[in-house]
Parts: structure tokens; C-alpha cells; sequence
């Protein structure tokens, strides 16, 4: 990890080291992938530290720039980002840069109602904040590799997606399969892996305002809610989530987000070039 100051832009980046090139460049085709297909602007301001609210004023952008020798992502908050770029065929990098510190908050002293008390406030530039942002960049930077863990050796997880299709048995009762060529098992998946779960978890109300986001009546989000909680169950029963201990969240397992990646690669990528050929 290295830390720089450059005038009134910082920058806090992740190296990931590969001793082979060859095995970063099918990786990182992958990443840039899944980066630009996958994240949305609630995971990039998830990955910032920030919610998606209706008093939100800014643009949130992704940016896929083709550069020598390789190429980079960038996702923009306003004027902060994360972006992620190979070096020299053998480091993978994620980079934090902060523009605008106000965006953040660090704890301080301030004056509030013209009392002075310690408390969260808006963090101006200063050399005097740079622990804070080492820490925004870094918790930033984390977030972003733990999204992007869903991408990994496809072989394995192409074996477990055979099995995706496949009924299971539990205490005498039988549980169908994940079609992943269904539309409403892809959607089921693209809800559970949104990046604004990787920190928290997800509830059966967040799957249900991200399904069925069209539907406003009442008794029918009612009636819909026990279907979600079933989907849960069925997702927990296959593996591809776990409870998280004395709460009512969930969350997506290692192995449900190596399939459910490759699903959703499978869905973006591959099917619109096979009916495109298909066409041919």
C-alpha cells in the first residue's frame, strides 16, 4: 500500500502483486468486466462510504478507458473516485482519490449551536487530516476488492453451476433448482450481489423494494414478502447465502458469489453474443 500527497489531491492505493503476467491478464479482463457491467451508482457510493438518498445532488459515473498497454475502470462520486488499472502487466491496482475532502467526515473539534464540542464534521484540507485519509481511502479500497471477489477461477464455479439446476432434499422435502437462464432467477441473483450489501447485509425488505420496486399496494407487498422470504430460504438451502448471527440480515456466501458471478457473466456477456451469432 502506498500513500501519496500531490497539492490538494490525495491518493491512497492497493497493489496486488502477481509474480506471473500471464496470469493477471485473463484476471483483470474479467475484473474490468464485472467492474463496468456489475456496479451501479449506489455501489459506487456504497464503496465511498455514502447512501443513495433523494437530497443527493451530483453525477455518479463509470468510465472504461482503453489506455497503453492495458486499460483502466474509474468510478466517480462528484469529484472523488475509485480506479482500477494494471501496472506494467504485473500489479493489479486499486486507487482512492479525493478531490474534494468536504465529501467526508473526520472527528474533530467544532462549534455547534456556539457551543464548541467533539463531534463528526466535514473534513477540510490540511496535512492534518491525512490519517483520514489514509482511513476513508483505505475502508474505500477494501470495499471495492471485497466486490470484486465475486470474480474468480471460473472453472470451479462453472462445476457448481451443474449442480445449480439440480432439486435438493432437505428433511424429506424437495427444493427445486436455480435456472440461469430465467429471468426472475437472474434478478434474484443481481439483487442479492448489488454492492450495497457488502457491508451490511441484505433484509427480505431490500429484495422486495428491488424486485418488485414498480409495486406500491400494501397487501400485495405483503403477499409478495412471504415469496421473497421462500427465495431466501431457497438461495440458503443451495448455499449461496448465510444468516448473519442474532439479526434478520443476510448475507452472500463465497460460494454463491463464485456462481452467482458466473451466472450473471454468463447472462451480460455471453448469451447476447451467442443469439447474435445465432442470428448470423
Amino acid at each position: 500500500m502506498q500513500y501519496y500527497w500531490i497539492v490538494e489531491q490525495a491518493e491512497y492505493a492497493t497493489d496486488v502483486m502477481f509474480t506471473n503476467p500471464s496470469a493477471l491478464k485473463p484476471l483483470y479482463q474479467e475484473l474490468l468486466k464485472h467492474a463496468t457491467l456489475c456496479f451501479s451508482a449506489e455501489d459506487v457510493l456504497t464503496f465511498l462510504g455514502r447512501k443513495l438518498h433523494g437530497c443527493f445532488q451530483g453525477e455518479v459515473l463509470n468510465q472504461y478507458r482503453k489506455r497503453w498497454p492495458g486499460a483502466r475502470v474509474k468510478h466517480r462520486m462528484k469529484e472523488n473516485g475509485i480506479k482500477m488499472y494494471d501496472k506494467h502487466g504485473s500489479v493489479l491496482r486499486i486507487e482512492t482519490v479525493i478531490n474534494h475532502p468536504y465529501e467526508f467526515k473526520v472527528r474533530r473539534r467544532g462549534r455547534r449551536k456556539g457551543q464548541e464540542v467533539l463531534g463528526w464534521f466535514p473534513m477540510s484540507k490540511g496535512v492534518a487530516n491525512l490519517y483520514r485519509y489514509a482511513e476513508v481511502s483505505h475502508a474505500a479500497n477494501s470495499r471495492y476488492l471485497e466486490a470484486l471477489s465475486t470474480v474468480g477461477d471460473p472453472a470451479q464455479a462453472q462445476q457448481h453451476l451443474q449442480k445449480l439446476a439440480n432439486a435438493i432434499s432437505r428433511n424429506g422435502r424437495s427444493y427445486r433448482g436455480f435456472n440461469p437462464a430465467a429471468k426472475k432467477d437472474i434478478d434474484l441473483f443481481a439483487a442479492v450481489l448489488r454492492g450495497e450489501h457488502a457491508i451490511m447485509g441484505f433484509r427480505n425488505r431490500d429484495i422486495l423494494r428491488q424486485l418488485f420496486s414498480q409495486i406500491k399496494d400494501l397487501s400485495t407487498l405483503r403477499r409478495l414478502g412471504a415469496r421473497v422470504s421462500r427465495l431466501l430460504k431457497l438461495l440458503h438451502i443451495h448455499q449461496l447465502i448465510a444468516k448473519i448471527p442474532r439479526s434478520r440480515r443476510w448475507r452472500v456466501t463465497l460460494k454463491g458469489q463464485s456462481i452467482m458471478g458466473v451466472v450473471l457473466k454468463i447472462h451480460h456477456d455471453n448469451y447476447p453474443s451467442l443469439l447474435m451469432n445465432q442470428a448470423a
